[in-house]
């Protein structure tokens, strides 16, 4: 039986052999049915060309399947023993039983990539454990806004990061080494504004221990329990940091019971979950925590091959005009070299420089090590996988696949608007809708950005982002909001003069923000400015009926306003005995001889209507008005 690396796919009966074309410059082969004949034996690694050999099937039906697995191999391009065997089971063909499990290459060794959609346990089933060595943990901070998280990793670093964040809100994810003694500690700095939901998730796949962090005086809040859905979501141990223990009017106790009602029993309790108490501002406890974060890390033997080639995750990317596009990965396992050849998601480049979070160049980074790339031919995106391979051949031969791949799915894969898919929803949008082109200084951003925006939800009115993409606005970006009627959002970004001299005469309404609640805010109010306005009735007020007076065929009722206001201009509802016995329009109000527009609460007045004559008295009357209100795009 042949072996599945999924596990659940299972090899398939024999199938009609694919069509041999001769494709990659090769001559037709001999067609040969997979079930006339027996096991196939397969070395440890062997490459795409000599796979189809030995299956005697075209190299195009190979990458062809491994495409599908996500493994992007070019013909000369070696690839293990499990990936050739999962191929080969796809083409219908048995694979004899490996006879030594363990000696099979560790993937990655030779430039081979593994699937895109790698997870973090998976990085590591491949390679030998005499080549596995001690890494330190990866430890991600989280926690409500204002609870004091990115003051707390100010401390524990002795840098100033918070006294420079706009609005006391972090902006970016962050990476940076804290050193314990001959021990390290890698610290993911995620922010704790809600809107940022979608980066504080990202930044929890990548992590070994979750750190969250909450506020002594203040207690579990929304942003909190996101923050223990995320850590619980990845399945890593959390640590609650009890901040701002020396206020006064801290009240440990409360946290604690508040904890444990939203699933977080902490040891004290008899559950599992630490508990430190510290103080960003008097430093106590500081120790404490980096303590407790390596007896966590140490339960859990976390260890990485330094030896192998690098895999790692883009936590930052952004375009930097002097250096062009930059990348903040977290290596993973193995070992990153200056002059190794990446593929980063969509793109590929040689790695020309690294450098560490104070902007030291660096030689290599190992397993668990934060490092800046210079090199890249494009900005990859915030959650990119990081592999290197073999050659420049190579990388540019799996962009290109991983470009094949999105297109036959019908798009870029990031989310990206083509100006054929523009061309198409502007033709058939029927629907209402607010059309953005999003720009931000960095990729980060951009992900939290989309996902506030999507929160913004109506069933009239629809928020259609065309574009979003990481650097200053650009002549292009104004194009495509004069083409399509939409507005430019710029998030901690700038707009080249160029750019604006083309806004103001295309008058593309250009929106510039360093905070992203105020962005937010701006356009909810520009959803709800798109909604039919809704037609409201007001009450005004309410007089009683105590004298009636004949004018002619009219009959005023002097009547005293018991609440609110009479108003000339509105309409009334007559009451007598708890019903409506008429509905009716003010044709006159008078205090005394004098015509008024409006009568207080406590006046006495002469109220005529315009058809109604069977007024008594005790009768009420009930002005109203029908206003005309804007309404919101959120439910």
């Amino acid at each position: 039986m042949a072996r599945s690396r999924s596990g659940t796919r299972g090899r398939r009966g024999p199938r009609k052999p694919p069509r041999r074309d001769g494709a990659f410059g090769q001559t037709a082969v001999q067609v040969v049915d997979p079930s006339m004949r027996g096991a196939v034996e397969l070395p440890a690694t062997i490459t795409v060309k000599e796979l189809a050999e030995l299956l005697t099937v075209n190299p195009a039906d190979v990458i062809r399947e491994l495409i599908k697995s996500g493994i992007f191999a070019t013909i000369n391009q070696l690839i293990d023993r499990d990936t050739a065997s999962l191929v080969a089971s796809e083409l219908g063909y048995e694979v004899a039983e490996q006879a030594a499990p363990g000696a099979a290459a560790a993937a990655g060794e030779d430039g081979v990539e593994a699937p895109q959609a790698a997870t973090k346990e998976s990085l590591f089933t491949e390679d030998d454990t005499a080549d596995l060595v001690d890494r330190a943990p990866i430890v991600t901070v989280m926690g409500h806004v204002d609870h004091g998280k990115t003051s707390l990793l100010d401390a524990i670093r002795s840098t100033t990061v918070a006294a420079g964040e706009r609005g006391g809100i972090t902006q970016h994810i962050g990476a940076s080494d804290v050193i314990r003694g001959d021990r390290r500690v890698v610290f993911l700095d995620t922010p704790g504004h809600e809107a940022f939901t979608a980066m504080r998730a990202r930044g929890a796949k990548v992590t070994d221990i979750a750190v969250v962090v909450v506020a002594a005086d203040d207690g579990v809040m929304p942003q909190t329990l996101e923050a223990i859905g995320h850590a619980k979501a990845a399945k890593v141990p959390i640590i609650i940091a009890l901040n701002k223990i020396d206020k006064p009017d801290a009240n440990p106790d409360r946290v604690k019971t508040e904890l444990t009602e939203a699933g977080v029993v902490i040891e004290e309790y008899g559950g599992d979950t630490p508990l430190v108490p510290v103080s960003a501002k008097t430093r106590v406890g500081l120790d404490d925590l980096v303590d407790m974060i390596l007896l966590v890390a140490d339960l859990q033997e976390l260890k990485a091959n330094p030896k192998r080639s690098a895999i790692g995750t883009i936590v930052e990317a952004r375009m930097d005009k002097a250096r062009g596009p930059v990348g903040t990965v977290l290596v993973q396992t193995g070992t990153l070299n200056v002059g190794d050849i990446i593929v980063v998601g969509e793109t590929f480049g040689r790695v020309r420089a690294l450098e560490d979070e104070h902007g030291k160049r660096m030689k290599k980074a190992g397993p668990a090590t934060p490092a800046v790339i210079l090199g890249l031919s494009e900005v990859p995106e915030a959650g990119d996988i990081l592999r290197v391979v073999a050659d420049e051949k190579s990388a540019r031969a799996a962009v290109e696949a991983r470009h094949a791949e999105l297109a036959s799915k019908g798009g870029d894969g990031s989310g990206r608007a083509t100006l054929e898919d523009l061309y198409r929803q502007i033709q058939a949008g029927q629907a209402k809708e607010l059309r953005i082109v999003l720009k931000a200084d960095v990729s980060g951003s951009l992900g939290a950005i989309t996902h506030a925006l999507g929160q913004l939800k109506s069933d009239e009115v629809k928020l259609n982002v065309l574009y979003e993409g990481a650097g200053e606005i650009s002549d292009n970006d104004i194009l495509l909001a004069s083409a399509s009627n939409a507005i430019v959002v710029g998030f901690n970004t700038a707009i080249s003069d160029t750019a604006r001299r083309a806004a103001e005469a295309e008058k593309v309404d250009v929106r510039l923000y360093d905070i992203i609640y105020q962005l937010t805010d701006d356009i909810e109010k520009a959803l709800s400015g798109l909604l039919e306005p809704e037609q409201v009735e007001v009450i005004e007020g309410r007089a009683e009926v105590r004298k009636l007076i004949k004018v002619g065929r009219q009959v005023i009722a002097g009547s005293y306003v018991t609440d609110g206001r009479i108003v000339r201009s509105g309409s009334v509802r007559l009451w007598r005995g708890g019903k409506v016995i008429a509905t009716d329009k003010i044709d006159s109000l008078r205090r005394f001889k004098d015509d008024v527009r409006e009568v207080q609460t406590g006046f006495e007045c002469g109220i005529g209507l315009v058809n109604t004559t069977d007024i008594v008295e005790g009768d009420v009357i009930e002005c109203y008005s029908i206003q005309t209100v804007s309404r919101s795009a959120v439910a």
